[in-house]
């Protein structure tokens, strides 16, 4: 309740009491007066009727008319001392005595009958003066009324100071106390904001517990657990009952060992635990629970006594490490030890000083596999391939893939070489044998190369080199068979390392030369144009024959900077001769690899402005053999500049009809070894009718190679071939003698020839 309200309350009941003071006194006093008046009245009118009518009934004749005995009879009523006036009054109204003072108004009349022998004869009535009872109660009233004016302020003013006073204090009181609850519900605010602050914590805590990839137990001093998370009862199939708040080490253990993750003792486990953990330093061990998962446990002690273990499951870490160690030592797709492998075998084994073989092994025709096949058809090849070699071997034998096809074989504690012979044999039959793969019959080969320690050497890198050295000369000199590491061997393997770093300055002196072929249109026995051929002078050794350095070149990939040059050098030459006049280069496949082919034509064109329809580039079906798609792409691109291509070396391949079909050739030119047999075997005659049939019929010219002698020139003239070149006509020459050769070959020299 407010104060104001308060206030209005003991200003009422002030109020109220005055009021009722006022009013209540004077009219309690007034009516208490009245009815006291009008009953001594009353009386006074009973008494005077009682001896009137004795009187009456005694001497009832002509009662009225004695006054004086009446008014006699009616004295007795003046004895009460209050001034009245008496009447009596007959039955029939008349007034028959009417005596006593006036009585000032107001007055207060009372009757009473007078009563003879049962009959009512008349009325006694006495008045009285009520003016003294007003006044009396007019007094009553204003002292009642001062009484109440006292009462009020009595009621009101005193009250409302002690109240005004008590507010006061209440007022202080409750502004101290609001400053309280004030604080107070700042504190609960502070409280509340810290209780969801601990409780979002918790919620984190608790969250970041159970979604840890670890398990986890924090234990106090006494070994009882304080926390754990999910992770820890799912890792070792524990019950949360069991393993809750206040649950010793002791009793956990003794659960585990039930639930099959721990078999140990759990007292004596307890023991060293607390004994490992006395020092302050952090325990760790790694152990494997009952299903075969292994778990690394690190206890780390905390201040103030306990611990907190972590439990982690490594199996799947292990198993990574197992598989990451495993492919850094094997290959992936045959499982195989790798190189690395292979040469740690090597040095323990030479290390021991045992003898040893080292075999290196590459697949014959693996290559027409891939490019025929594919490649997922070569990779399960070179599976097939890793079976049969783990096949071969003894026990203590080791088969590696090195790279690609290649692979080696290491024979320990044999009898050599009568082993290492023994197995090189049954590894080429196991090879011979056909594979098949996805349903596709291989047929493929292998060729070995043979190095026996320490007869040929004690350390790895010796032992390799030599194995290659004798792989390299057994594909040289017949595919599909073994050779033993000899010392000539690594003489000519140096002699073709001084030949690489001679090619390699060769080509930054500028050593090399083109020479110029002509080749003859058999119809009119004109010169139609030449073929560039390359040719290199070395200071020291003189011209080097191009079968010797164009094969290492095209190994040590620098036949694509010679290609380059070759074709800038011959379109340049070319621009000086006869506008009727061609030239021809051949194109490495090497050179395709690099992808910028088209570049290098167009820009050897542009610098020599030599028109595109005056130069043919020889390409030979090895070149489609890889990437067919993408090469073939590249050579339309040429042929639609205007350029002409042309298939050397026909028949000599094995898909030179094939590819006859998918690209349309300008030219075939038919493979010298053809040319050489054709008046001896009636093979080759049969190969170059049926290819220049085939020539004509697609529209393609035919060139036959080699041509040496007249009369094959006539034969080829004669089975319908378009051009020729060869020694008959003349040999490689330089450019300075292209106008001498120009001016030289006509019908009249060839009649003569």
């Amino acid at each position: 309740m407010s104060s104001v309200s308060v206030r209005n309350l003991v200003s009422g009941i002030g109020l109220l009491v005055a009021v009722t003071t006022t009013l209540v006194i004077p009219t309690g006093y007034f009516l208490t007066s009245y009815f006291n008046k009008a009953g001594i009245t009353q009386y006074q009118a009973d008494l005077g009727a009682a001896p009137i009518s004795q009187y009456i009934y005694s001497h009832n004749a002509l009662w009225q008319y004695q006054e004086l005995r009446l008014a006699g009879l009616l004295a007795i009523v003046d004895r009460t001392g209050e001034p009245v006036r008496k009447r009596i009054i007959d039955s029939s109204g008349k007034t028959v005595l009417d005596e006593g003072p006036e009585v000032a108004a107001p007055t207060l009349t009372r009757n009473a009958p007078i009563v003879v022998s049962g009959a009512t004869v008349g009325r006694v009535e006495i008045s009285t003066s009520l003016q003294r009872l007003l006044i009396e109660t007019a007094l009553a009233s204003i002292l009642s009324g001062l009484l109440g004016c006292a009462a009020f302020f009595a009621l009101r003013i005193l009250p409302l100071r002690v109240l005004d006073r008590t507010l006061d204090n209440l007022a202080a009181a409750n502004r101290m106390i609001e400053d309280r609850n004030r604080r107070l519900r700042r504190q609960n605010e502070k409280l509340k904001a810290k209780e969801t602050e601990l409780r979002e914590q918790n919620r984190l805590f608790d969250a970041a517990l159970n979604n840890m990839t670890q398990g986890l137990c924090m234990f106090d001093k006494c070994a009882r657990l304080v926390v754990r998370n999910q992770r820890y009862l799912t890792m070792y199939g524990l019950s949360p009952d069991v393993v809750k708040r206040g649950c010793t080490l002791r009793e956990l253990m003794q659960h585990r060992k039930g639930r099959g993750s721990f078999s140990g003792d759990p007292k004596q486990y307890s023991r060293d635990m607390l004994r490992a953990l006395a020092s302050g330093e952090p325990v760790t061990s790694v152990v494997e629970i009952g299903n075969g998962r292994v778990v690394a446990l690190v206890s780390n002690p905390i201040p103030g006594g306990g611990w907190v273990a972590t439990h982690e499951d490594i199996t799947e870490r292990r198993e990574a490490e197992a598989k990451i160690h495993f492919m850094a030592r094997h290959d992936i797709l045959t499982s195989l030890p790798n190189r690395r492998e292979f040469r740690e075998e090597m040095e323990t084994a030479l290390a021991s000083g045992e003898s040893l073989a080292v075999m290196c092994l590459d697949l014959d025709r693996f290559k027409q596999i891939n490019d025929t096949l594919g490649h997922p058809v070569g990779d399960r090849m070179l599976q097939a391939v890793a079976v049969r070699l783990k096949d071969c071997l003894r026990d203590g034998d080791i088969v590696s893939r090195i790279g690609g096809d290649e692979f080696a074989i290491l024979q320990r504690n044999a009898d050599q070489p009568n082993a290492a012979t023994a197995l090189a044999t049954r590894v080429i039959e196991a090879m011979e044998q056909p594979f098949d793969i996805d349903g596709n019959h291989v047929n493929i080969g292998a060729s070995i190369g043979i190095a026996i320690a320490p007869a040929d050497g004690m350390d790895v890198n010796r032992l390799l080199m030599s194995g290659d050295l004798a792989l390299y000369r057994a594909k040289a000199e017949e595919k599909g068979t073994f050779r033993f590491f000899e010392q000539a061997m690594d003489a000519r393997m140096q002699a073709r390392h001084r030949l690489e770093l001679d090619l390699r300055k060769g080509i930054a002196n500028q050593e090399f030369e083109l020479y110029y072929q002509p080749i003859v249109k058999l119809d009119t026995q004109r010169i139609s144009g030449f073929e560039a051929l390359l040719r290199w002078h070395h200071p020291e050794r003189g011209l080097v024959s191009p079968d010797e350095f164009i094969p290492l070149a095209e190994e040590v990939g620098l036949i694509v900077p010679l290609g380059e040059w070759v074709l800038r050098e011959a379109c340049l030459e070319a621009a000086k001769w006869p506008a009727n006049l061609h030239v021809a280069v051949n194109l490495s496949p090497a050179q395709f690899r690099s992808r910028n082919i088209e570049q290098v034509v167009f820009s050897a064109l542009a610098n020599s402005r030599l028109l595109p329809q005056r130069l043919e580039l020889e390409i030979t079906e090895t070149l489609l053999l890889a990437d067919e798609k993408t090469t073939l792409a590249t050579l339309h691109n040429l042929r639609e500049f205007g350029v002409s291509i042309a298939m050397d070396d026909f028949g000599t391949g094995y898909s030179s009809l094939g590819y006859l079909r998918s690209f349309p050739f300008d030219k075939i030119k038919i493979d010298r070894s053809f040319v050489a047999d054709l008046l001896t075997r009636k093979d080759s005659l049969a190969i170059v009718r049926a290819v220049t049939e085939l020539g004509t019929s697609l529209g393609m010219s035919i060139t036959a190679e080699g041509v040496e002698t007249v009369p094959q020139l006539d034969w080829l003239k004669k089975e319908g071939c378009t051009e020729a070149q060869g020694y008959l006509f003349s040999p490689p020459r330089p450019a300075s003698a292209v106008a001498e050769m120009i001016s030289r070959i006509g019908p009249a020299t060839l009649r003569v020839a």
